[in-house]
């Protein structure tokens, strides 16, 4: 399915920035994806390169990708692998075209060049590099494009894992979203890398009253009783638990930051305290919020299909977050503390992942990010909402967050992904590059 790439394609690696581009001008917005032509775009250039590629699929317009370099048999071999589908765009109001790539004041915009077509373009320039310039390398080396991420990875990287699992054996480390993103607490910089991440549930709360005709006065029906549920949802927080990494992570911000917010943000890690002082945290107080405590949030209500008759039944489909170490039956018991027991609760979906992380890779590349910005300090983070990363822990392969952008201090990167205008600088696509090449050259020779 490649496409051949023209004669200055043939050292696009050599221009990250100019790759991400090309990317980002393929519109894969999910639903409905259609990855198809950008990763026959990706699969050209590796197949130009003398690379050979798998492509597999249970749907023709939404592939994956999955090259091998052979290494020296001395180390095992290292996976990296991104998404290349993107949320879509509707319903934004964007100040440049989202499927463009244009280059204005040194950032890069375009739906993508955080989530995750920028590191996509950082990982493919290194593992043409490693071919090109023929890095020697301990291990093999493994890159895996995938689809649909961002609609659950089924068919991405979970049918990767379920179908294909034998391309992927005797791999103990990878690297993916998200992490080696500076967040900046005046003028210093802490740079956390995701090595653990919360749990996917997808949860039905339905309610039921006596349904009627619309023009009848009607109390307490299911759809007041949805609303009452939500107004509830949406005025409490779910306990606060503070888990190994999370305090880890805390601990190593709090460390860099001078009097009194040191002590501020150790108070974090204090139950009684956390919701009250999250407020003060500004833009990085719903990351925190989230850090630290299983989380909740209604996306879809459903019921009624008459405008003059009040239903019966009303359901609304919750998503939820459920932190390591956490199942399902915990975060029922704390939502009936706040909802009550009349509702009936079906999970309905749920992905379990890594209880605790393997940190045994994690020092490299701290160093890594050091020796890239020597006034940062790394640290571990938990990621906030789920990535492909639960569907390669089911073969033992343990994701860190490697996809540095040294992003200013007046960037607000959060807040950024899926949404209007998303950006990055062109110094961070250019930063996270070299920073991944220096992980190839590293990785097993230590």
């Amino acid at each position: 399915m490649s496409a051949k790439p023209s004669t200055d394609e043939a050292s696009i690696y050599q221009r990250p920035v100019e790759l991400a581009q090309k990317l980002i001008r393929f519109d894969t917005s999910n639903p409905p994806g259609n990855e198809k032509e950008c990763v026959s775009y990706i699969d050209g250039l590796l197949s130009a390169a003398g690379i050979k590629t798998t492509i597999l699929a249970s749907d023709p317009n939404r592939p994956n990708l999955v090259a091998r370099l052979t290494g020296q048999g001395k180390a095992p071999p290292l996976l990296m692998y991104g998404h290349v589908d993107v949320v879509p765009v509707e319903n934004q109001e964007w100040e440049q075209p989202p499927f463009e790539g244009k280059i204005i004041d040194g950032y890069i915009w375009g739906r993508g060049t955080i989530d995750m077509k920028g590191a996509v373009a950082m990982m493919l320039a290194n593992f043409l590099r490693a071919k090109i310039e023929d890095l020697p390398l301990p291990g093999d080396l493994v890159l895996a494009i995938v689809s649909d991420e961002e609609g659950g990875g089924n068919l991405g990287s979970r049918y990767l894992v379920e179908n294909q699992a034998e391309l992927f054996k005797d791999i103990r480390y990878a690297i993916g979203e998200i992490g080696g993103v500076p967040i900046h607490f005046g003028k210093r910089r802490c740079y956390p890398m995701m090595v653990a991440e919360k749990q996917p549930a997808m949860i039905r709360a339905t309610l039921r009253g006596q349904s009627a005709h619309g023009s009848l006065p009607m109390r307490d029906s299911a759809i007041t009783k949805i609303a009452d549920l939500l107004q509830k949802l949406n005025k409490h927080r779910l306990p606060v638990h503070v888990t190994p990494i999370v305090r880890q992570q805390i601990n190593i911000m709090a460390s860099i930051l001078p009097f009194p917010l040191k002590t501020v943000m150790r108070l974090l890690l204090n139950p009684g305290m956390t919701d009250m002082l999250l407020a003060g945290l500004g833009p990085n107080a719903q990351m925190f919020d989230a850090l630290l405590h299983n989380t909740v949030n209604a996306t879809t209500v459903r019921g009624g299909e008459q405008i003059w008759g009040i239903p019966g039944e009303v359901s609304v489909e919750l998503v939820a977050s459920i932190l390591p170490g956490f199942s399902p039956e915990d975060l029922i018991a704390e939502l009936r503390k706040i909802i009550g027991e009349e509702a009936e609760l079906e999970v309905y979906n749920y992905e379990a992942g890594k209880a605790e992380p393997d940190l045994s890779l994690y020092n490299l590349l701290a160093d890594i990010l050091r020796e890239g910005d020597p006034g940062g300090v790394p640290c571990p983070m938990m990621g906030p909402s789920p990535s492909d990363a639960r569907h390669f822990a089911q073969l033992g392969i343990q994701t860190y967050g490697f996809t540095p952008m040294n992003l200013p201090a007046d960037f607000e990167f959060i807040p950024t992904i899926h949404a209007a205008n998303e950006r990055t600088t062109v110094e961070g696509i250019n930063f996270g590059t070299e920073a991944i090449y220096k992980l190839l050259q590293r990785f097993g020779n230590n």
